[in-house]
C-alpha cells in the first residue's frame, strides 16, 4: 500500500478505478494516523491530496459515464441503422418480385392474345357470310341471255353480252368483297376490344396491387420510425 501511496503522492502514473479508491482509502486512514499523532500539517497536506484523488475519482467516473451512455446511443444507432437496411432491402425484394410478377402476367396475356386473335383472323376470313356473292337477278339473267346466244351461234352478239356481264359481275364482286371486309373489321374490332378489357382490367389490378404495395410500405416504415422516437 505504502509503495502504491507513494506512486500516488508522486502523480506519475494513471490509476484505474480500483487504484483510485484503494489510494484514497490509505490516504484517509494516513490522514486519520497524523491527526491522532498530532500532526496537523501533515494531516493538511494528506487532506488536500486525499480531496484531489478524490475529485479526480468523481471526474473519472463522469468521464466513464459519458462514455457509456454515448456508446449505448452509439450502439442503438447502428442497431437502427441495420434494422432500417434490412427493412429496405426485404421491402426492395417484395417490390420487384411484384413488379416480376406483373411483367409475367402482361407479357404471357399479351401473348394469348396475339395467338387468339391470329386464330379469330382466320376464322372470320373463312366462316364470316356470304362467303361467295350472290348474284343479282340483272346479272343471272346476261348469263342466261349470254348462254343462249352462244347456243344460237351468234358469237359476235353473245361476245358483247359477255362483256356487259363480265362488267356488272366484277361490280358486284368488288361491292361484296368491300361489305364482307367491313363485316370481318368489325368482328376483328369487337374481338381486339374485348380484348382491349381484359388488358385493361389486369392493368388496374397491378396499380392498384402497387398502390396497396406502397402504402403498406409506408406504414411498417412509420411505425418502425416511431419505435425508434420512443
Amino acid at each position: 500500500a505504502d509503495s502504491g501511496l507513494q506512486h500516488s503522492e508522486g502523480y506519475d502514473f494513471c490509476p484505474d478505478d480500483h487504484d483510485l479508491d484503494a489510494i484514497v482509502q490509505a490516504l484517509d486512514q494516513k490522514r486519520l494516523s497524523y491527526e491522532r499523532e498530532g500532526k496537523y500539517e501533515e494531516a493538511e497536506a494528506t487532506k488536500q491530496k486525499l480531496e484531489q484523488f478524490q475529485e479526480q475519482s468523481e471526474q473519472k467516473r463522469r468521464e466513464d459515464l459519458k462514455a457509456r451512455q454515448l456508446s449505448d446511443r452509439l450502439g442503438v444507432e447502428e442497431a437502427h441503422m441495420r434494422e432500417l437496411q434490412e427493412f429496405n432491402a426485404h421491402w426492395d425484394n417484395k417490390v420487384a418480385e411484384f413488379e416480376s410478377h406483373a411483367a409475367s402476367l402482361q407479357t404471357t396475356l399479351r401473348d394469348r392474345h396475339k395467338s387468339e386473335y391470329s386464330k379469330a383472323r382466320e376464322k372470320y376470313g373463312m366462316e364470316t357470310e356470304p362467303r361467295n356473292p350472290r348474284w343479282s337477278r340483272d346479272l343471272l339473267n346476261l348469263r342466261k341471255i349470254q348462254d343462249t346466244l352462244a347456243k344460237m351461234k351468234k358469237y359476235q352478239e353473245a361476245m358483247k353480252m359477255k362483256q356487259q356481264a363480265d362488267q356488272v359481275e366484277a361490280k358486284e364482286t368488288e361491292s361484296w368483297r368491300m361489305k364482307r371486309e367491313a363485316k370481318i373489321r368489325a368482328l376483328e374490332d369487337q374481338f381486339l376490344h374485348k380484348q382491349a378489357l381484359e388488358m385493361s382490367g389486369l392493368t388496374k389490378r397491378i396499380v392498384s396491387g402497387r398502390e396497396e404495395q406502397r402504402q403498406a410500405r409506408k406504414v411498417e416504415l412509420e411505425r418502425l420510425l416511431q419505435r425508434y422516437n420512443n
